[in-house]
């Protein structure tokens, strides 16, 4: 009988500490607040399912999560074909190529918290480049401030402005590794243009799309940052995504019993998702 060598597994054993230290820890630390009570100075009280049951049936928590659902659906929907769009418009040979690569990695190069405190700068009513410009020039009444409306539409296109990108060098990946001899066949038998983006781009890029598609939804699902720095959640409750209320919750109201069991929550919901989206693009691979 052959024997097999594990010694292999000492050079993961760092890996497998770090990842304990810096996932599993602190995930059992908010386990144990999800189940409990307290009321400081160490004193916990058993609540058991409790918090999960209230968080559920508050209907608080399922506006929060409408509104989360709300916003990563529309970066969803705008981001994905806007990305493939610009991909395909892109040289893929020349001096132009580095020049577009960089220019799309420049908005993600930029910190989450500066990109809220610049839109919000400038699109504030009065001082800000864009708010001055939409009320006083082209008479448009803009009021990111008072206009839920306003609100939505301005972290949206704050989102679309900062992670585009991510789509655009993914797709961009998928389109320049298709051989020229699919665009060759293609030509020789007239397809069209449609006809060439559908049976020949598409189905080329559908790992890297898949990717893209589970990253931004990763990432807008549990987004916090730039909403809040841009917004704060307002006007009123309006941009209060999931995540802004569980900070809330956790800080501001210091219930870190709700706080815990909604992040647990969260982080289901988050992880059901991506699996029904990487099930269901993945389907005829694995046929």
């Amino acid at each position: 009988m052959k024997k097999h060598n594990q010694k292999a597994w000492l050079f993961v054993l760092p890996v497998l500490i770090l990842v304990a230290f810096n996932a599993l820890i602190p995930m059992m630390t908010v386990v144990n607040y999800s189940v409990q009570e307290t009321f400081g100075d160490n004193l916990f009280f058993w609540e058991g399912l409790g918090w999960f049951e209230k968080l559920l049936r508050s209907d608080r928590f399922h506006d929060a999560l409408g509104r989360q659902f709300l916003f990563t659906g529309l970066i969803l929907i705008i981001e994905i074909p806007l990305g493939i769009a610009i991909a395909l418009s892109m040289p893929r040979k020349g001096f132009w190529v580095p020049v577009c690569l960089v220019t799309m990695a420049l908005p993600m190069l930029i910190p989450w918290n500066v990109v809220g405190a610049m839109w919000n700068i400038f699109t504030l009513p009065d001082i800000g480049l864009l708010g001055y410009f939409m009320n006083h020039t082209l008479g448009i009444n803009y009021d990111m401030t008072q206009d839920p409306l306003a609100a939505w539409i301005t972290i949206i296109t704050m989102d679309v402005w900062h992670w585009t990108s991510l789509v655009v060098l993914l797709a961009y990946a998928g389109l320049v590794s298709i051989p020229d001899a699919y665009y060759q066949a293609a030509k020789i038998d007239g397809a069209s243009n449609w006809a060439v983006f559908r049976y020949i781009q598409i189905p080329k890029m559908k790992n890297v799309l898949t990717i893209a598609i589970l990253l931004r939804f990763m990432d807008s699902f549990n987004i916090y940052t730039e909403p809040f720095v841009l917004t704060g959640g307002g006007p009123g409750n309006s941009t209060t995504l999931l995540s802004i209320d569980l900070v809330k919750i956790a800080l501001g109201q210091f219930d870190l019993g709700p706080a815990a069991a909604m992040s647990l929550i969260y982080f289901a919901i988050t992880l059901l998702v991506s699996w029904l989206f990487y099930t269901l693009m993945t389907k005829d691979d694995l046929n």
